[in-house]
């Protein structure tokens, strides 16, 4: 959901992580981390159809991966479709895929692409 203040802008259909329960812990455990961070850059160029970064992890979550002995992993993004979904779109569409990322379909992350700066508030929760 793409809000301003309290209102709504858009609703989107999104995938996550091949295992979409629970909060991130470590590396390649493939969730996506949950709570507030920050958009902090983005990149037009990267392997996925564009993609803007999130501030994770932040210092609790280092403090909880610490804790447990793991790395808590990182380069956890917001981020299209890569190239190859043209051409198996049934690989991507409707199921969660990605490494812990969020991913829209390409038309809608041109929609958060145009609509977010760097440094906006993102809250993830199930």
């Amino acid at each position: 959901m793409l809000m301003q203040g309290d209102r709504v802008l858009s609703v989107f259909d999104i995938v996550l992580g091949g295992a979409p329960e629970g909060d991130k812990l470590e590396e390649g455990d493939w969730r996506t981390p949950e709570g507030r961070y920050t958009i902090d850059w983005r990149n037009p160029d990267s392997r996925f159809y564009k993609s803007l970064h999130i501030s994770y992890p932040s210092p609790k979550d280092k403090r909880q991966s610490a804790a447990e002995g793991v790395d808590p992993g990182g380069m956890i993004m917001v981020h299209g479709y890569p190239p190859e979904a043209k051409t198996n779109p049934e690989k991507y569409e409707g199921q969660d895929w990605t490494d812990g990322c969020i991913a829209l379909k390409n038309k809608d992350m041109d929609i958060v692409w145009q609509a977010v700066d760097d440094g906006t508030p993102i809250e993830i929760y199930p």
